[in-house]
């Protein structure tokens, strides 16, 4: 096998490993280009070529955490993950690690580890990998690379987000709450919704979103009606698609152009949580964009247009 077609056997894991530290979709594809880079320039023929591509890209990622954290600080409102659609890496013995790894709530979770705790876990809990393979990646000894994965895992342990185990159950709610959302049913969207449920959108101050969460099965079916409102004023339709494993919808405006993706976390047959993604820049990946300011002054024109219907 060439250099180059090892190096494409093992992409998606690159690129699978690099999103997990990175929660970015374009900032993981470019730290697979460098480690593709770095890979065509070396002399090096390791042992294993996954492992020393595993601990390249692992770096890469590393040092790029580090930088995005500080602009992650003066981010405008609730930062996300840029949603993924499909995970390219599949392996079958790690399938519940690589699904749990991937959702929203977990890549948040994240977020409060240290760039280096985080890689450790990713590497040792999500992949699999090996402490010598590990030291090697982050250039820590063994010992201390325990003690990251004691403290990460640790840290994730007592804010892990906790899933239905039953994904055919967790499908038929979903499509239950995209039922009711197409219809704008507020009785029936409330009726699936946890008690303590929350709404939060993420539009980095480049598109409508919520300034602040939005808590209670009342308010939140609510402001998803009126949500329908605007989608059904500007031609908005919602895809039902996973987002980063779990259910969600991918909404696309009349020329097909994506407005947003919404992912839900569901646990004892309700909703918990609803995100959505509206950042322009964290959409790109997925197709062209569609103004979403544009769409939210045709929707309120066309609501102003509307008869009153108290006279």
């Amino acid at each position: 096998m060439s250099r180059t077609e090892e190096f494409e056997e093992l992409r998606p894991l690159l690129f699978a490993i690099a999103y997990r530290i990175l929660g970015s979709v374009g900032e993981a594809e470019d730290a697979v280009q460098e480690t593709w880079l770095r890979w065509e320039r070396t002399s090096t023929l390791p042992r294993s070529t996954k492992a020393y591509l595993s601990a390249v890209v692992t770096r890469i990622s590393v040092d790029v955490l580090r930088s995005a954290r500080v602009r992650r600080e003066e981010y405008v409102g609730p930062w996300f993950p840029e949603p993924l659609l499909t995970d390219p890496y599949e392996d079958p013995e790690r399938s519940a690690e690589l699904s749990d790894s991937l959702s929203m709530a977990a890549l948040l979770l994240l977020e409060r580890l240290s760039p280096l705790e985080r890689a450790v876990f990713v590497l040792r809990e999500v992949f699999g990998f090996g402490f010598p393979e590990i030291a090697s990646a982050v250039d820590r000894s063994e010992a201390a690379c325990r003690q990251l994965a004691v403290r990460a895992r640790r840290h994730m342990d007592a804010g892990r987000p906790r899933f239905e185990a039953d994904r055919k159950e967790r499908e038929e709610l979903a499509e239950r709450f995209f039922g009711a959302f197409r219809e704008g049913d507020v009785d029936g969207l409330r009726d699936l919704l946890a008690a303590d449920v929350q709404m939060v959108g993420d539009g980095g101050g480049k598109a409508p979103a919520l300034a602040n969460a939005v808590r209670g099965p009342e308010n939140v079916a609510r402001l998803i009606a009126s949500f329908v409102s605007m989608c059904v004023a500007t031609g908005v339709v919602a895809e039902p698609h996973p987002v980063n494993g779990q259910p969600g919808a991918l909404f696309r405006d009349r020329d097909g152009r994506v407005v947003s993706t919404l992912a839900l976390d569901i646990l004892d047959g309700r909703i918990q949580t609803i995100r959505g993604v509206v950042n322009p820049d964290k959409l790109g990946h997925l197709g062209p964009v569609a103004d979403t300011w544009a769409l939210k002054d045709e929707a309120m024109r066309t609501r102003r247009r509307q008869p009153d219907p108290t006279g």
